[in-house]
């Protein structure tokens, strides 16, 4: 199998292109191949199938969604109050928007998953773990609320994303004033998240 870092990455971004934009049915090494612009037949010399492929899609997006450490930082210099909560969710939805093929191909990841049990299975501990770290992180960082709080929050930034991803139209105007996604992401944190200093799980 084919050992070029660098190429094994551009074709694995080219996978989540693909996944974004054709769906699960539609990622075929000859499509990886055509939106990296490589020769027909490289991507079967990088993965030793499409589940392979998937799996490599599934860490990619990973990285590619992750916070970036120097944002990461300087949010954490600041006081452990509820707005410090707001600029975090702030931080998830524009990374969500930058890459927005990345988003949908979580998606499409999550969609996928329903139908190969072997992807369900991992693409589960994967979700679960990130959710489990997310947990962590607002116990560790002394940040307002307990898990239940995170579970909340998890779960109405969720569907923020996907519909504000997916289907804009349907948040415009749903709430008189409010701007989308900034202002549903305002309301979400002062409904969910306790104002004042951290409190514990």
């Amino acid at each position: 199998m084919a050992g070029n870092p660098e190429r094994r990455a551009a074709l694995v971004d080219a996978g989540v292109e693909v996944l974004a934009r054709e769906g699960a049915r539609g990622l075929t090494f000859r499509a990886v191949d055509s939106a990296a612009a490589v020769p027909v037949g490289t991507a079967s010399n990088y993965f030793t199938g499409r589940d392979d492929l998937l799996r490599q899609i599934d860490a990619r997006l990973h990285v590619r969604l992750a916070p970036d450490p120097e944002v990461l930082g300087a949010l954490l210099a600041r006081p452990r109050d509820r707005s410090l909560v707001t600029a975090f969710m702030h931080d998830l939805t524009a990374r969500a928007t930058r890459d927005r093929s990345g988003y949908l191909a979580l998606l499409e990841m999550r969609l996928e998953a329903t139908r190969r049990p072997e992807l369900r299975a991992s693409f589960t501990t994967a979700v679960r773990g990130d959710l489990d770290q997310g947990l962590f992180f607002h116990r560790e960082a002394g940040l307002p609320g307990g898990d239940e709080t995170v579970v909340v929050l998890y779960l109405a930034m969720l569907g923020l994303i996907l519909e504000h991803l997916t289907l804009p139209d349907v948040l415009d105007g749903v709430l008189p004033g409010v701007g989308v996604p900034e202002g549903l992401v305002e309301r979400i944190v002062a409904t969910v998240v306790p104002d004042g200093a951290g409190e514990p799980a």
